[in-house]
């Protein structure tokens, strides 16, 4: 649940696959119903891609927890459509830049490993709230 800037709370719906915690889907609503769940789901599996089965675990959670401590402890939600935005760079960050341990600190999207420049580049992310860092070439 994200509060938003009047008070009204937004819920968020994550799917992760297990294999490199990959963002398979994430949607936003003000009120989840059993309805909204399904299409959701119909929306992340498409055609015959339907998983064996769906598990609430710590993975999700702590994805979970991490949005929360690095992305909406810092910035104000005005409404769905912004948490959506927000939730889309956030992902983006997740995948392609924020390392993980278990991932022998890797990302969910392998990276190139780049050899050693002259300095390194900050590129911003999430809107400025984080950086990713890239070697400069010689």
């Amino acid at each position: 649940m994200v509060p938003t800037a009047t008070y009204r709370l937004l819920f968020v719906l994550v799917l992760l696959a297990h294999d490199r915690r990959r963002i398979r889907h994430v949607a936003v609503t003000a009120h989840p119903t059993a309805a909204w769940t399904a299409q959701q789901l119909r929306e992340a599996f498409p055609w015959d891609e339907a998983p064996q089965y769906l598990l609430h675990d710590p993975f999700v959670e702590r994805f979970m927890g991490s949005v929360r401590r690095e992305c909406f402890d810092h910035v104000i939600v005005f409404n769905e459509a912004g948490l959506l935005k927000l939730m889309a760079g956030y992902c983006s960050y997740y995948e392609r830049s924020r390392t993980h341990l278990s991932l022998d600190k890797d990302t969910p999207i392998p990276r190139l490993v780049t050899p050693p420049g002259d300095g390194a580049m900050a590129i911003p992310e999430v809107g400025g709230l984080h950086h990713r860092y890239e070697r400069r070439a010689a």
